[in-house]
């Protein structure tokens, strides 16, 4: 089952990044497993999938980036409520046979065992085996958590909430890009964001980025008020940070100018929700 992406010792130099360890003896250790298994995962290649497991739960390190070196999407988050070491590996295996079999049923929704030997491609006895020796499914478990977005903690040892990283999760928007040059808004394709942590969210977002920042625009707000906005002057887009004046007037600010103006003199595109500077 080809989950992952690299040759084994690529993958087993980016577990040792992870554990933040330099050799292979010391990455066994970190795994709980003989110093033999690193070298002979190496020597055929191949890396077995409860290694990703406890290195992804242990680490807090993105699976997808353990398994693939991409570290597109990818979520690093402390995990630190786990056991880790020898205790993470021991729970870990402890959650084999017919109880993790069962949660990765859950995760694609199969009613039925052979349902999952069918996309997998593994025989009916191969599952009996498993769940007869309580064998947990390592390589089954990474696949699973990669391919419906459960979460791995659950998926693993029962643990957790089996929403929580969901493809499917509402918290996910794609939003539209778009690139200020030169004062005109190109195309740039889609942004993907998870933006559960606005108090409230813009109802008709796009998302502007030039060589200077980045900001979330709503272009529903439309109705000129204090604060940042993306105007057109003149056919010319940029982001203002606007303050309004008696007599329907209006301060115009940017990091090199200001200027004050009639508010219909302005062009409204939206308003600015959040910014994001560059430092550098």
């Amino acid at each position: 089952m080809d989950f992952s992406e690299g040759s084994a010792l690529e993958i087993v130099e980016r577990l040792c990044s992870a554990y933040g360890v330099t050799t292979q003896k010391a990455l066994a250790k970190c795994l709980g497993v003989p110093a033999a298994n690193v070298s002979n995962w190496v020597q055929r290649d191949s890396v077995p999938g409860s290694a990703f497991v406890k290195c992804a739960l242990d680490t807090g390190n993105d699976l997808r980036w353990l398994t693939t070196g991409k570290l597109a999407n990818a979520k690093f988050n402390s995990l630190s409520a786990l056991p880790n070491g020898k205790g993470l590996y021991d729970e870990i295996t402890s959650n084999g046979g017919k109880a993790v079999l069962h949660r990765i049923m859950d995760a694609y929704g199969f009613t039925l065992q052979k349902q999952l030997c069918e996309l997998f491609g593994i025989s009916s006895g191969t599952v009996s085996t498993w769940i007869r020796r309580n064998y947990f499914p390592g390589d089954l478990v990474v696949t699973c958590a990669l391919d419906t977005g459960v979460p791995l903690q659950w998926l693993a040892t029962g643990k957790g909430k089996i929403s929580g990283q969901s493809k499917m999760s509402s918290d996910i928007n794609i939003i539209k890009k778009k690139n200020l040059i030169a004062g005109a808004l190109e195309e740039g394709g889609e942004w993907q964001v998870e933006l559960s942590f606005l108090q409230a969210k813009p109802s008709s977002p796009i998302f502007v980025s030039s060589n200077t920042g980045s900001w979330l625009i709503d272009t529903d707000i439309t109705s000129i008020s204090n604060g940042r906005w993306l105007l057109g002057i003149d056919g010319k887009y940029d982001i203002y940070d606007v303050a309004i004046l008696p007599n329907k007037k209006i301060s115009v600010t940017t990091p090199s100018f200001n200027f004050i103006c009639a508010s219909n003199e302005v062009s409204v595109a939206g308003k600015v929700f959040f910014s994001l500077t560059y430092n550098f």
